[in-house]
């Protein structure tokens, strides 16, 4: 893969994830199926990947490591389903924007978990999410069914930050063979809660959540995975700060769900944080690709 073909590849990646808030409107199914549908296809769709596309060997699992995916998939699915409820109640661009506030809750959390000295610069990351966030809000009455799902977005972007930490701590499982332990972990978990409505879902919502776990989940992730063999970690951030950009703009189209611009504001705020967290990470943190929105 080239750098032409892998920033290419990064930018699918990452209108693939863009659009997971799109499929997740346009799926006529409750938040819990919709996660289980999307944690079975991307479990086929990432071993199909590791069967022929991948060449890095997986690794022995000790309990410890079991340990970290289990916890990683229970905050995975818990993540997709305050996510997905916040679609269902509140749109598209709310939900992603306020999932988008995960780089504050991440910065927070690193320093209190790892004790490690919050920066300067990483504050000014909390403020500007912060000042997004508020504008973001269209009203501050918990009765409202927007400031409701934006709620449930940002409960989604807290446990994607601790899903991130706790994939940092399991850094070393190589990522394709992480991301499909955490998916069998959430397709397990949901099973019992989706089983009684599984025979209800129409054949074009299972079109909907198959490309949701194939092209949003799998191949996203490994599009990001294999790109990252060749561009820098901090390239790959600044590209999948475009994540929310696609998701609004294709939620635009389809559903007639206009930004306003006091909502455009906190968005670009949001989105600037997303950047600027991607170029301040680490070195140590260079291959350790995202967790699936």
């Amino acid at each position: 893969m080239t750098p032409r073909t892998a920033l290419g590849a990064l930018h699918i990646g990452a209108l693939m994830f863009g659009l997971t808030g799109v499929f997740g409107k346009l799926a006529a199914a409750s938040p819990s199926i919709i996660v289980f549908g999307r944690a079975a296809f991307a479990v086929l769709a990432l071993m199909l990947f590791a069967r022929f596309a991948s060449s890095t060997p997986w690794q022995k699992l000790y309990s410890a490591d079991l340990r970290r995916l289990l916890l990683s998939g229970l905050l995975l699915a818990g993540h997709w389903v305050s996510f997905f409820i916040a679609v269902k109640v509140a749109g598209v661009a709310i939900a992603t924007l306020g999932f988008a506030t995960f780089p504050a809750f991440t910065v927070i959390l690193e320093g209190l978990i790892f004790r490690e000295r919050i920066r300067a610069n990483e504050m000014v990351l909390v403020v500007l999410v912060s000042v997004g966030l508020v504008l973001v809000t269209p009203d501050f009455d918990l009765a409202s069914q927007a400031t409701s799902g934006l709620v449930w977005a940002v409960v989604s972007g807290l446990l994607f930050s601790l899903l991130s930490l706790n994939n940092r701590a399991s850094a070393s499982i190589p990522p394709v063979q992480a991301a499909l332990c955490q998916n069998v972990v959430v397709a397990v978990c949901l099973l019992p809660v989706a089983a009684p409505g599984l025979g209800e879902v129409r054949a074009l919502d299972w079109l909907w959540i198959g490309l949701l776990g194939v092209f949003c989940t799998g191949l996203a992730h490994s599009l990001f995975v294999a790109s990252l063999k060749v561009l820098k970690a901090r390239t790959a951030a600044v590209v999948f700060a475009m994540e929310p950009v696609y998701g609004i703009t294709v939620a635009w189209l389809l559903f007639s769900e206009t930004p306003t611009l006091r909502m455009l504001l906190g968005g670009a705020l949001i989105i600037a944080a997303i950047v600027v967290s991607g170029l301040m990470s680490r070195p140590a943190k260079a291959k350790q690709p995202p967790a699936m929105a």
